[in-house]
């Protein structure tokens, strides 16, 4: 009997091995993929940095492209401001602020002086480096990583708010 139950497993192994198509390479078998071309690395060497070069228009260090200071200069509350609560932002919202088109959530667990938000399909650095938002009365305001503020919203229509971000471009948060 033992010998009949030791017969009866092995051949049950070889059946299930035979049926698997990993070790069988049958036609139903995925064969490999093609290694994909790529573009060659290009090569070539810098020019030293001279810190007494004048900024480039648009760089970081030029002075007419220097971003707001909100947190001192906060923009102003137009008249039929509406109250904000915390959750009426929470959840996807669409994102709007010269000429970029993207997404940004709200969530409600708490990050760098508020709660945290990311932001999805930006293009440019600003909107893209969102990483928290908080309330400040009825004003929304979008920080990024460091806590620096990015922009200041208010809501005028229910599910709509407008504002400025620090470099003075006007912004949307819409659903």
């Amino acid at each position: 009997m033992k010998r009949a139950g030791k017969l009866v497993l092995v051949l049950g192994l070889v059946v299930l091995a035979a049926g698997c198509q990993r070790l069988s390479g049958g036609r139903n078998y995925a064969a490999p993929l093609p290694a994909t071309p790529t573009t060659p690395v290009g090569s070539g060497s810098l020019a030293p940095l001279d810190p007494n070069a004048a900024p480039v228009a648009g760089s970081p260090t030029d002075v007419a492209s220097a971003p707001a200071d909100l947190a001192n200069n906060p923009v102003s509350a137009p008249a039929n401001a509406q109250t904000v609560g915390r959750s009426d932002l929470l959840g996807g919202w669409k994102l709007s602020s010269a000429g970029d088109n993207c997404m940004a959530f709200m969530t409600l667990t708490t990050w760098s002086g508020g709660y945290r938000a990311n932001t999805r399909g930006c293009a440019t650095p600003v909107l893209s480096g969102i990483s928290a938002w908080d309330l400040n009365g009825n004003q929304v305001v979008l920080k990024d990583g460091s806590g620096v503020i990015v922009a200041q919203l208010y809501s005028s229509t229910p599910g709509q708010f407008n504002g400025q971000t620090s470099a003075g471009a006007p912004i949307s948060l819409f659903r």
